[in-house]
């Protein structure tokens, strides 16, 4: 008991303003911000490495080990170097969501509406009946900013007539991917991260490797249509379900939290 009279005696010593709660506080959300838009990355395991190196650099030093600390001292004097390097594309992408309206809202994947889900199944649909090719993202928690600035800006809203007219053949918009934001068509003809994976069936074209891509870098739902064969195909968490139909593509999307009205995901 006396340890924690001590204790408290010691809190009524602190002189803490209001100015210093406000000064945590801030620097508490910035940080929650930057945790949640590297959330699912691969910039999110690169942070961890980084962190258990400089865990690891501290550790040397509190156990005398001169040879291991002085290492990865040399290595950690290069670190504002690295992470500039590691991690351009993140940092490009965060500045993009830093003044969006969607960290506003603490998550970035989020729109005032939804794209309707039964459209979205249908044009994919019809798109795959006359194998013409398409890839769709769809965005959820982690910005795609970084990736819709690769394409032409549309901002428009969702719908059937006009998401089949972006992909038909020979339109400038076709070639490239669309990216949905909630109930907003971003941009379409954008470029997304091919997969380095080599385990891949010959069959993938360069869309299917752009869907599985797309999910190593963040947590989206990526649509694919493929324009030789008309299959459609379901990117998720580096994975790719397939052959889907219009109503398996629409109980896949329900099925990983894309319900049109809450979250937002897709790929082709």
């Amino acid at each position: 008991m006396n340890w924690l009279l001590s204790f408290l005696r010691r809190l009524d010593t602190l002189q803490v303003s209001l100015a210093d709660f406000v000064d945590i506080l801030i620097v508490t959300l910035l940080l929650y911000a930057l945790l949640v838009l590297l959330r699912g990355t691969r910039a999110m395991q690169m942070l961890w490495g980084i962190l258990i190196i400089t865990g690891l650099y501290f550790f040397s030093r509190a156990a005398d080990l001169i040879t291991l600390s002085t290492i990865l001292g040399n290595l950690l004097a290069f670190l504002p170097i690295a992470i500039i390097v590691l991690f351009q594309r993140e940092i490009r992408s965060m500045l993009a969501a830093f003044g969006s309206k969607s960290l506003l809202r603490w998550r970035s994947g989020q729109d005032d509406g939804t794209a309707p889900l039964n459209e979205l199944a249908l044009a994919v649909q019809a798109l795959a009946s006359k194998r013409i090719g398409a890839l769709i993202a769809i965005e959820r928690k982690d910005s795609l900013a970084a990736w819709a600035d690769t394409g032409i800006p549309l901002d428009a809203q969702f719908s059937y007539d006009l998401m089949l007219n972006i992909f038909i053949p020979g339109t400038p918009l076709h070639d490239g991917a669309v990216v949905l934001r909630g109930s907003k068509i971003v941009a379409a003809s954008c470029f997304l991260p091919l997969t380095t994976r080599h385990r891949l069936s010959s069959e993938l074209g360069t869309r299917h490797r752009a869907s599985i891509g797309l999910t190593e870098e963040s947590d989206a739902l990526v649509v694919v249509v493929s324009e030789e064969t008309g299959t459609i195909s379901l990117a998720v968490e580096e994975q790719l379900l397939r052959p889907l139909d219009e109503t398996t593509l629409r109980n896949a999307l329900a099925e990983h939290a894309f319900e049109l009205g809450a979250q937002d995901n897709g790929t082709s």
